[in-house]
């Protein structure tokens, strides 16, 4: 079996997403929208859990996210982001609670969404989940930072699946892709290398490569929600502690 790594290859220091869309500024381009739109779709149940751990029913959390994102793709209250502070998981945050506090009696008085579907959000399926995980003593700040973490991980790990299947190699990935957490000293080498038939260094090389195109891959992701290059690094520091904390 073949160990080299999926060819698709994505420069991490392009014009990102979010730099699309504060360089749009009040201008309503189809370019910023989708830009935009893209950028939620990691955020929303990030979102709704952060909703419901504020104390709102699930029927309430579920109006107000999707009327959230209405309001945020077709009010231009992108306008208020701030360039300088850079970040798309601030600026979200931060819109999230002045929504709360500014249009939620006025979007009640609306078809949930503002009358259309901004994007497909599986509300009923976001309960489910939300019902399903521990309880927790953070505060919701602190768990919408951690479940943002998660949610830009399972992004990742989303998009480095689709390289390899594209590459036919989705046997390999599924295999593999436990490596991607815990000490290489405490991978199951050997194990692996019996499951595929190949040998030991072999299995080695194609963990490094699998490793590698993740690091690049979470880079480029992290790079999206920032605008600039300099805040990437910051940004990565604070999803690793995100998710420890």
């Amino acid at each position: 079996m073949s160990t080299s790594a999926p060819q698709v290859r994505q420069p991490v220091f392009v014009t990102t997403r979010w730099s699309v869309v504060l360089a749009a500024g009040r201008s309503d381009t189809t370019r910023s929208r989708d830009a935009l739109a893209r950028l939620c779709q990691t955020y929303w149940y990030p979102l709704y859990a952060y909703v419901r751990r504020r104390g709102y029913s699930a029927h309430d959390a579920q109006d107000l996210t999707q009327s959230f994102f209405a309001h945020m793709l077709e009010k231009q209250s992108i306008i208020a982001a701030d360039p300088e502070r850079g970040r798309f998981r601030s600026f979200i945050l931060t819109a999230m609670n002045n929504f709360l506090a500014q249009e939620w009696q006025k979007s009640r008085a609306q078809k949930r969404g503002g009358g259309s579907e901004v994007f497909s959000l599986d509300l009923a399926q976001a309960e489910q989940r939300y019902d399903l995980e521990p309880a927790t003593l953070e505060t919701p700040d602190k768990d919408f930072d951690k479940k943002w973490a998660l949610a830009l991980l399972q992004s990742v790990m989303t998009q480095l699946e689709s390289e390899y299947k594209r590459e036919d190699k989705a046997d390999l990935f599924n295999a593999l892709k436990q490596t991607l957490t815990g000490s290489r000293e405490s991978q199951p080498y050997g194990d692996l290398a019996r499951v595929l038939g190949m040998n030991e260094g072999a299995i080695k090389v194609a963990v490094h490569r699998l490793r590698k195109r993740y690091r690049e891959l979470l880079q480029s992701e992290i790079a999206n929600t920032v605008g600039s290059p300099g805040e990437v690094k910051e940004e990565m520091r604070h999803l690793f502690a995100a998710l420890v904390g």
